[in-house]
């Protein structure tokens, strides 16, 4: 747990300081709006929306099936429940691997589509 609760938001310029200082960084998965909640007052500094949802939330056996509508779903409930961490989200399997422009263009929409 981070000794910087009072950070008002967690931003990469507040994990720079903190590991220029030598402080702990902490970070959990979460995939919900109620553990992202949980998580985030208990002071978490980052928040991760892992393709692992496959696994845990929808019973895949790999993180393969699970589709960039899916991860942008997983990442907005988690937006709407953190007030301080930094949220942090994996881009699923095929939605960085064509070209760099592609990857952008995902990684653009994941951003606009979950509010972060």
């Amino acid at each position: 747990m981070s000794v910087h609760k009072n950070v008002k938001r967690v931003t990469t310029n507040v994990l720079q300081e903190m590991k220029n200082s030598g402080a702990k960084i902490s970070m959990l998965t979460g995939y919900d709006f109620s553990m992202a909640r949980i998580i985030d007052s208990a002071g978490i500094d980052i928040i991760l929306v892992g393709d692992s949802a496959s696994n845990v939330m929808a019973g895949h056996e790999t993180t393969l099936p699970i589709t960039l509508d899916q991860m942008i779903y997983h990442a907005a409930s988690v937006v709407r429940a953190v007030e301080r961490a930094l949220v942090v989200v994996d881009m699923p399997f095929g939605s960085y691997q064509g070209n760099s422009k592609e990857a952008l263009s995902n990684a653009i929409r994941i951003m606009k589509e979950s509010g972060g």
